[in-house]
């Protein structure tokens, strides 16, 4: 599971990377206030949530790993499944796209920021996160094929149109093998979770309002405001777990928690995905 991580999201941004096409450039061109206000709200916004809730007196009684795995998930933006899901929810797929690539460039810095923020804050054991480490595996799990996919798209546009329906099968099945696999870890979420309850409620707490910092920075357009919302909330697990791999590797649940996390992010975001669909389809 530990190579097949940071292979996946390898394989992920490549294929976004492909999907990309240069017309939309001009949302990066012409929509400044949005993708700022996107900035703010995935990269700053939900950590500092995050923070709130674990400086509540309440938050010290969760273990260890819950504790981590909440400020880890928060603080890891960017998640491949949110292109995948924008399409089909009355969003903005071309947008998610990049709405993600930009997100992903800037957790380089915004990851190692926060990491600080939350050692100088909490003085946490285990949650040492070098910058110069943090931004080395962002690059190279997600910049670097990102802007791979962007160069053979853009100096190889008849071969990357013809490769893309096979790297985005590849990925889709990619993304299917860790669900298997989360499947299979199920029956240890179980026991962790029935021993974290006030964990598992703060998690949903986190996604709801991750949901709603992304609904109200976005604009008033219906799409965007979807698409807004699901870039903001869909936190990246695959980071997150390479970055307690490379941490606290010793620490078993703090990878189920993170694994839980997102179990939560999927089941709380399934009603806002249904209502936004509906509101799409007119009914």
């Amino acid at each position: 599971m530990d190579g097949l991580i940071p292979g996946a999201l390898f394989l992920i941004m490549f294929a976004l990377g492909l999907n990309l096409r240069d017309n939309h450039f001009d949302l990066i061109r012409n929509r400044s206030a949005l993708l700022l206000r996107v900035l703010l709200g995935t990269c700053v916004l939900v950590p500092l949530v995050a923070m709130i809730i674990l400086w509540l007196p309440l938050s010290f009684e969760l273990s260890q790993p819950a504790r981590l795995s909440i400020a880890l998930m928060a603080v890891c933006p960017s998640a491949p499944l949110t292109l995948r899901k924008a399409g089909k929810a009355g969003g903005n797929a071309q947008m998610a796209g990049y709405l993600q690539m930009v997100v992903a460039i800037a957790a380089i810095i915004s990851i190692p920021l926060m990491a600080e923020l939350f050692t100088t804050v909490f003085k946490g054991q285990g949650w040492e996160i070098r910058p110069i480490h943090v931004a080395m595996n962002v690059g190279q799990v997600q910049i670097l094929p990102l802007l791979l996919g962007l160069l053979l798209r853009r100096w190889l546009p008849a071969w990357s149109e013809s490769a893309e329906p096979f790297f985005n099968k590849l990925a889709n099945l990619l993304l299917l093998v860790l669900v298997v696999i989360l499947v299979k870890a199920f029956p240890l979420l179980i026991p962790f979770a029935s021993k974290n309850l006030l964990a598992l409620a703060l998690m949903a707490v986190m996604v709801i309002a991750s949901l709603l910092i992304g609904y109200l920075l976005a604009g008033p357009d219906p799409k965007e405001r979807t698409t807004v919302s699901l870039v903001t909330s869909m936190r990246n697990p695959c980071l997150a777990l390479l970055l307690a791999q490379i941490n606290a590797p010793q620490i078993l649940e703090l990878k189920l928690s993170i694994l839980t996390y997102l179990v939560l992010t999927i089941i709380f975001s399934i009603p806002f995905l249904n209502w936004r669909k509906r509101l799409a389809m007119g009914t």
